[in-house]
């Protein structure tokens, strides 16, 4: 297959890109893959691309490059496309719509792959027909604006798949989206085999490791550990990753007196030997959409100690056997079972044999296999009669996109406009025996009109 991937900035930092570059990779084993950046900020990506796998732009945006479109007026120009309400709406321009579109209509390939809404909103105008669709979302549905919401619920029934990280998120998706004929799915985010020893688990240091942003909770973890050195003072904290509450979480430290045992590390890239480094991860966060740093940790073989958010953790942490789930915002329940793998080596090392196994489930050939399958199952749905159905389905009753998927939808329409009818009808019938009032077939004074 030729399978291209639609990233809105392929060479920065962050989950997105990184599991973007995995799949890429393992797909290229046997397929034809690209990666299609909108924006260009730099000359290399942060993260090593596989070989095989291309990789080109569609906005410069490198200050000395020759081609810098920074000076474009049409750059400065808000897009027309790109859906407001989109939290990435303010770095999409007319220029960009321009580029993403003439990119789309002219692509030659199988498959096209989105990997965040709005783009997955250019996929559904302007990707070509006889092309499988597909929106990857890499957040969660329920993070979505409402008016974000409306666009993707009108839009995404032109679409072949929606993929999400979990199952909690395909769920939302069945449940809060009208999306007809199209496969919603859960695809993992993947993480390869690191290439470094597994932890011993014998370091006596607890790992955490993401943004420094509010959604983590990295104050309720420093509170946490606050109670863990006042039992186990030999035992530290390490917090990877840099973001706008480092500040506020360096003044937390001093002013709880804990920064002999909590260690601001900044970023590390990768993560993995560092977390090896350690015998735990912490995680804290009040919500998760996947939990990469809980499947990084599980590669070097570490048990994880999470809040049982939404979404990611409690699908990837079996409780009690890799690692272990506490409420969200329970400093002390975070504390204790922190306490518990720190006082019980047999059960720290048990977990962790645990979560290497685990980890492997993540591997990107795995996730490329089962991606692979449902590549293969809408080429061939959309080559037979479902694809022919599908395509009909866009003139039927104009009903929409989709329509001819459902014959509830079809039946609900019918019931809809025979209301309207009899509503109508109705009316005029009222409006003559009252005397006519009015033209023939207006409604009575005080009537809705149908």
């Amino acid at each position: 297959m030729r399978i291209s991937i639609l990233i809105q900035n392929a060479y920065g930092v962050g989950g997105t890109i990184r599991t973007t570059f995995n799949l890429a990779g393992a797909l290229a084993e046997r397929h034809e893959v690209e990666i299609v950046s909108v924006f260009r900020h730099r000359e290399e990506p942060t993260f090593t691309l596989d070989p095989r796998v291309g990789l080109r732009h569609l906005v410069d945006l490198r200050p000395d490059s020759d081609t810098c479109d920074l000076k474009d007026p049409l750059y400065r120009t808000p897009s027309l496309v790109f859906p407001k309400g989109e939290n990435r709406y303010e770095q999409y321009s007319v220029l960009s719509d321009r580029r993403i579109k003439a990119h789309l209509t002219s692509l030659d390939a199988d498959v096209v792959i989105g990997t965040r809404p709005g783009l997955n909103v250019h996929i559904a105008l302007q990707a070509p027909r006889h092309m499988v669709r597909i929106a990857q979302e890499h957040l969660t549905l329920e993070t979505h604006s409402v008016q974000l919401l409306l666009t993707l619920r009108r839009l995404y029934p032109r679409l072949d798949a929606v993929t999400t990280t979990t199952e909690a998120d395909a769920a939302a998706y069945r449940r809060r989206l009208r999306l007809p004929g199209v496969r919603v799915v859960t695809l993992p985010n993947s993480v390869p085999d690191p290439g470094v020893a597994p932890s011993t688990l014998d370091a006596k240091y607890v790992v955490a490791a993401g943004r420094l942003a509010p959604v983590k909770r990295y104050g309720d973890l420093i509170r946490a550990f606050v109670k863990v050195a006042a039992e186990r003072p030999d035992w530290g904290l390490r917090l990877y990753g840099s973001g706008a509450q480092q500040e506020k979480l360096e003044r937390l430290i001093a002013r709880l007196d804990i920064g002999d045992r909590v260690t601001m590390m900044g970023t590390a890239s990768p993560i993995e030997p560092e977390m090896a480094k350690g015998s735990m991860l912490a995680v804290s966060s009040s919500m998760e959409s996947f939990g990469m740093t809980i499947v990084e940790a599980m590669r070097v073989g570490l048990p994880v100690v999470s809040t049982d958010c939404p979404l990611g953790p409690g699908e990837i942490i079996s409780d009690g056997v890799d690692g272990l789930l506490v409420p969200p915002r329970d400093v002390d329940a975070l504390a204790a079972a922190m306490l518990r793998l720190i006082n019980d080596d047999e059960l720290r090392h048990r977990m962790g044999e645990a979560a290497l196994k685990k980890g492997a489930q993540y591997d990107p050939a795995k996730i490329a296999d089962a991606c692979e399958a449902l590549l293969e199952e809408l080429i061939a749905r959309r080559a037979g009669a479902a694809g022919r159905l599908r395509a009909a389905g866009r003139h039927v009753g104009g009903l929409g996109v989709g329509a001819a998927y459902s014959g509830k939808d079809i039946a609900r329409a019918a019931k809809r406009r025979a209301r309207r009818l009899r509503k109508k009808l109705r009316n005029k019938v009222r409006a003559r025996l009252r005397g006519g009032g009015g033209k023939a077939g207006s409604p009575a004074r005080g009537q809705k009109a149908g």
